[in-house]
């Protein structure tokens, strides 16, 4: 006991028990205890008391047990520390690819008997002795790493924080590049470790599996080269990748065509491991080659999960070698939380998502546009090239156009699929910078932004490339305001390709207006008068739902000298659209952002407007940073109030504290 109290007053978290052999097997039905007691060692006490426990601990164990809850374990850690938070700032130990995907390996491997040593493994022949090697260097990386993680933050510290990295880097003698910093090398090293961890995680348990369970499975022949054993792919001839490499893309392909296939044996993971360093210039030349990554891409199902195996293979980066430079780079900046290759992938995910009727309801307009879209490999291929110069300094989109260019000039594209696919990758930014920065209700705005689209075509893939970059990017970086502002932007952008110079854009607004108010009986006659004191700035500056919703309000209340606010639920899918209309005064909208900001609210949009009678009529569509758990309605309510009062006293503002 005076032992324990001493580590824990130096800060080590210790878990402690005292009980006989016999309490100790009747504990282990836990998995926790289980796994604690198979890796029990003898520090001090009798030899004999000790081999008796692990004797008894040996013979309770049910191997084929002990596998399943591991691996069920495993699954629910994955999916606790796997998020966008962890992948920033990851767990060493927890996350997916750390020390614990390592450690269930040694586990389970010892309760089937086969030790405990990454050599012994290979003893065993569930790895080489260079597979074990390479496990064994990114066993040392990862544990060095929490160690000195350990002694930096002065307490158990196991994620891999942003104040940490960069000292860690220095330490480990790593230093800033031309382009990027040691920080983002380390986490480049890091990210490919934690991938090769997790391979080498699947590659070994599902040999384990096999060695457990011993299952006698059917086997059916596919082609000469490949077989269907139970509902996994598996290569005849082991050596099949050394011999005729051209199977390797073969086997993505079955993969996609067979959707009874599930997986691949153990073996054959382990030999698509291998295969990539089968992959070089004269493969990436190899028009055959070249016709079935093709021919991947265009497939009906499986096209990213192809993908990404690829990329966990290192397939992908062999084939493109500048997606190999990438693979694992993180960006530091407010708005990415995955890897680029992560993202890029990502990308492709949603392209491919845009098109499956289930996802329908998420992005009607990217469901219909993607449906009609032809030869969507195209965008794939975008997809995979729009930030593939990453890394590199400079302009990483004119970088991209030069790497896209060589691989559609490689893979015999269509000229006209080559130009644009190399147009995307310079363009990919254009269309969300546009959409979020520029006021989208000046028609010069339209008509530049137009000038730069050779056709519909080029417009629909801008759109639909540039909907799944945003979507990709960060789960929380993605909103519907975003969304409405770059759908706003493709349909007044289609308009003026059509129809040239918007001249009667003002025209067609007051008339559609004018019909939404006809349908609630108001005449022209009642909003003419506030109509009146309205410049072409405002018909501009707003849809002709807002003027209708606007003139709905306020005319019967053109000269009413008290303040008027109303709020309703916003038409792009999340917050709320507020209307303040009162006579002018000194501090007006500082006063108005004052209120938002106290509620935590983000202002996302703001419509200024003077009447011609010296009346505010200022629109704004806001968003709460933080959800509350009051009631939309009683929100509004809230709102219109207290920001009426508040208008209304004109009361001097006080910082936010």
């Amino acid at each position: 006991r005076e032992l324990i109290a001493l580590l824990w007053d130096i800060g080590l978290e210790v878990g402690h028990s005292i009980r006989t052999v016999a309490e100790c097997i009747s504990e282990s039905t836990d998995i926790t205890v289980q796994t604690n007691l198979l890796e029990a060692r003898l520090l001090c006490g009798q030899p004999a008391l000790f081999e008796q426990l692990c004797k008894s601990v040996r013979q309770h164990l049910v191997a084929k047990e002990f596998f399943m809850a591991k691996l069920h374990e495993q699954e629910q850690r994955h999916a606790r520390f796997d998020d966008a938070d962890f992948n920033l700032e990851p767990n060493l130990k927890e996350s997916p690819g750390g020390l614990r995907d390592l450690q269930i390996v040694t586990w389970i491997s010892r309760a089937a008997g086969l030790g405990t040593r990454w050599t012994e493994l290979a003893q065993a022949g569930l790895i080489t002795l260079s597979e074990a090697h390479q496990i064994a260097c990114h066993d040392a990386l990862l544990q060095t790493l929490r160690i000195r993680l350990h002694y930096l933050a002065r307490r158990r510290e196991d994620r891999l924080l942003f104040d940490f990295q960069t000292t860690l880097a220095e330490q480990l003698g790593i230093t800033d590049s031309a382009n990027r910093r040691a920080s983002e090398h380390l986490m480049q090293r890091y990210y490919r470790t934690r991938r090769a961890v997790r391979l080498f995680n699947t590659i070994l348990l599902q040999h384990l599996h096999d060695y457990l369970f011993r299952d006698t499975l059917p086997q059916h022949a596919l082609n000469e080269r490949f077989r269907m054993v139970g509902t996994r792919l598996e290569m005849r001839d082991e050596h099949l990748f050394e011999h005729r490499p051209e199977a390797i893309f073969e086997l993505f392909l079955i993969m996609q065509q067979r959707l009874e296939l599930t997986d691949l044996s153990a073996n054959t993971l382990r030999a698509l491991w291998r295969a990539r360093l089968k992959i070089d210039a004269t493969f990436r030349r190899d028009p055959q080659n070249q016709a079935h990554f093709m021919e991947i891409l265009r497939q009906p199902h499986g096209v990213i999960h192809a993908l990404r195996r690829m990329n966990q293979f290192g397939i992908l980066g062999s084939y493109i070698p500048a997606f190999g430079r990438i693979v694992g780079q993180m960006q530091h900046d407010l708005f990415h939380v995955y890897t680029v290759d992560e993202h890029i992938l990502m990308v492709v995910r949603n392209l491919r998502r845009f098109a499956l009727e289930k996802h329908a309801h998420e992005l009607p307009l990217c469901n219909k546009l993607m449906g009609e879209f032809a030869r969507p490999e195209v965008l794939y291929i975008a997809g995979l090239f729009h930030d593939i110069a990453k890394g590199r300094g400079g302009d990483h989109a004119r970088l991209g156009m030069k790497d896209a260019r060589k691989f559609c000039t490689l893979h015999q594209l269509s000229h006209d699929d080559s130009q644009l696919v190399v147009w995307l990758v310079e363009q990919h930014l254009t269309l969300s910078s546009t959409a979020q920065k520029q006021d989208l209700a000046d028609p010069e705005v339209i008509a530049e932004f137009a000038e730069n689209i050779k056709n519909d075509r080029y417009l629909v893939a801008l759109y639909l490339l540039t909907v799944a970059d945003v979507k990709g990017t960060s789960p929380k970086v993605w909103n519907a305001w975003k969304g409405k502002l770059m759908e706003d932007l493709f349909y007044l952008t289609r308009r003026y390709m059509k129809e040239g110079a918007i001249d009667n854009h003002l025209t067609e607004i007051r008339e559609q207006a004018a019909a939404t108010l006809n349908l609630y009986a108001i005449s022209a006659t009642s909003y003419q008068m506030l109509w009146a004191q309205l410049d072409d700035s405002y018909f501009m500056d707003h849809e002709a739902q807002e003027i209708a919703w606007h003139s709905r309000l306020l005319y019967f209340r053109v000269n009413d000298p008290a303040p008027i606010v109303k709020a309703r639920l916003s038409r792009a899918g999340s917050g709320l659209q507020v209307l303040v209309y009162c006579r002018d005064q000194r501090w007006l909208f500082a006063r108005i952002c004052d209120f938002f900001a106290r509620l935590s609210f983000t202002i996302v949009e703001a419509k200024i407007h003077t009447t011609q009678h010296g009346y505010a009529l200022n629109s704004f569509q806001v968003m709460e940073v933080n959800r509350s758990d009051m009631d939309y309605r009683d929100l509004m309510n809230y709102i219109e109030f207290e920001l009426t009062e508040k208008i209304r006293l004109a009361e001097p503002i006080n910082p936010v504290s």
